[in-house]
């Protein structure tokens, strides 16, 4: 056998005759039908000519981006929870004659409230004890005002608005020239009045006052503000000063060491996002993509184009910008959607982008970051309403019981540059992603114990409810010491006399 593998392979024996073969006793096999049949496809007779494809550009600005979450921006919307529900309190309060309402009458704002059962009002009242303020005054008969801190704040907040009315006006302005006929809805506006430091009402004061910038229409939807007067020395957008900056810090920088051009186009992304590299690929795409200034006509720009999303997220870019807090809500932006011809997918643009941007979940409503103003958890730079608002979240976490030592209410300082005294309790501390509050019933229920106020009839919270003890609440700052009391003899002997209860520093104890 191993000699028979060594030979060489024996070639196709010849074709035989029929005739020989059938002399030979063999039968031929039958001829196969695919023999002749080529192997390769025979070349084409002529070149084919095929008409070439245009190229497609490729919108680096529709890449996916995965939103990941970062405590410090949550911290901000779980911190003002409670300074949320007051602030729409005071609200509710300052509108009344001499800012003083009584229970009763706050029942019919539960649904500006954010309630939607019934709530013992005087228990939450009373949790706040550093802004509000009980007054009875006759049987059944409760009223509620602002204590003398959160006055001086509120008054406080009302002047540097009136001072900073030179400064609304130029948001105002700002606003309009980015839009695509330069005017916007009133209702639209207010929507952001808050969040750009404008006075309450606005429409009577600023729109009317300066007749030379704004213009009031009669629009099918209603009254809109209208831009008169165009400022080319306004319309430089906040990212373009910040480019400026840098350009002369690392100029600077270069004549210090050496000059020389940068070998790579880094990507500065802020400390503590991890990204993919197919992200931070994508992401650097788009910033080498021209700048479009928001204050630039859009109306050639094509509808999801990446230029399109460019000059959009400019335009978001220069609205957070403007605002106090450098945040916003997403539901804000979207009313906009007309004026800057945003896309409907406006919270998907803006997770796309998280260099520049940040949304949170946390809350009812989702909101907006703008990235570069924030260090952790606080702003790079506040202004007075800010530190305004900072007073007053001190106040909401006065607690109601204060631990021996703690710091009063009246030891805050007064005005706009008074010192604060009083801390914020967990700032910075991370929340658990279950102890996050869904709305404003959930922070209710947890202020309240979450106990049921079906037993109580809804209007000033007086009827089924005793006076004399407080009320329970869940958290751990409303709860208040415990004191031990000793028991000892009057006259300090053991002479068989009752004992009289004492505290630690030597006090007497009334009897219950």
């Amino acid at each position: 056998m191993d000699a028979k593998l060594l030979l060489p392979f024996p070639s196709a024996p010849a074709a035989l005759h029929p005739a020989t073969a059938a002399a030979a006793g063999r039968v031929p096999k039958s001829l196969f039908l695919g023999a002749s049949l080529p192997l390769r496809p025979p070349p084409p007779p002529f070149p084919l000519r095929l008409r070439p494809r245009p190229a497609v550009a490729v919108v680096v600005a529709q890449a996916a981006v995965k939103r990941r979450k970062e405590v410090p921006f949550d911290n901000v919307i779980q911190r003002d929870k409670k300074l949320k529900l007051v602030l729409k309190l005071r609200n509710i309060l300052v509108a009344q004659p001499d800012r003083v309402m009584s229970l009763r009458d706050l029942g019919r704002f539960r649904r500006d409230l954010g309630l939607t059962r019934k709530r013992r009002l005087i228990a939450l009242l009373k949790r706040f004890p550093g802004v509000f303020e009980i007054v009875e005054e006759g049987v059944y008969s409760l009223r509620f005002r602002l204590t003398p801190p959160a006055e001086r704040l509120y008054l406080d907040e009302l002047r540097l608005k009136n001072e900073s009315e030179g400064l609304a006006v130029d948001k105002l302005r700002k606003l309009l020239m980015m839009s695509q006929e330069k005017r916007i809805l009133i209702e639209k506006i207010a929507h952001l009045k808050h969040d750009l430091g404008l006075p309450p009402e606005f429409r009577d004061t600023i729109c009317l006052r300066y007749p030379q910038y704004f213009r009031i229409v009669r629009m099918d939807r209603g009254p809109a503000l209208e831009l008169t007067h165009w400022d080319p020395e306004l319309a430089v957008s906040a990212a373009e000063l910040a480019e400026e900056e840098n350009r002369a810090r690392e100029a600077e920088e270069r004549n210090l060491i050496i000059d020389r051009p940068l070998r790579f186009n880094r990507v500065r992304l802020p400390k503590g996002l991890k990204l993919t590299r197919g992200e931070a690929r994508r992401i650097a795409q788009f910033k080498e993509m021209p700048y479009i200034s928001p204050y630039a006509d859009f109306s050639h720009l094509r509808s999801g184009a990446a230029e399109k999303e460019k000059h959009a997220c400019g335009v978001v870019h220069e609205i957070l910008s403007l605002t106090v807090e450098k945040r916003t809500l997403v539901d804000h932006l979207t009313h906009f959607r007309e004026e800057f011809r945003f896309s409907q997918s406006l919270r998907g643009m803006i997770i796309r982008h998280p260099d520049m941007f940040y949304v949170s979940f946390k809350g009812d409503r989702d909101s907006v970051f703008l990235r570069e103003a924030y260090k952790d958890s606080q702003l790079v730079e506040k202004n007075k309403l800010v530190l305004l608002k900072e007073k007053m979240r001190a106040l909401v976490a006065v607690p109601r019981f204060p631990r021996r030592g703690a710091a009063s209410i009246g030891e805050e300082g007064e005005g706009i540059n008074g010192s604060l005294q009083l801390s914020d309790e967990g700032s910075d501390e991370e929340y658990d992603e279950d102890e996050g509050l869904s709305d404003m019933e959930d922070l209710i229920s947890e202020l309240s114990g979450g106990k049921s106020d079906a037993d109580y009839q809804w209007g000033d919270g007086w009827f089924g409810e005793n006076d004399d003890a407080p009320p329970e609440f869940g958290d751990d700052d409303s709860s208040p010491q415990e004191v031990k009391v000793t028991m000892k003899n009057a006259d300090g002997s053991a002479n068989g006399r009752a004992p009289v209860p004492v505290f630690p520093d030597g006090r007497p104890r009334e009897r219950w």
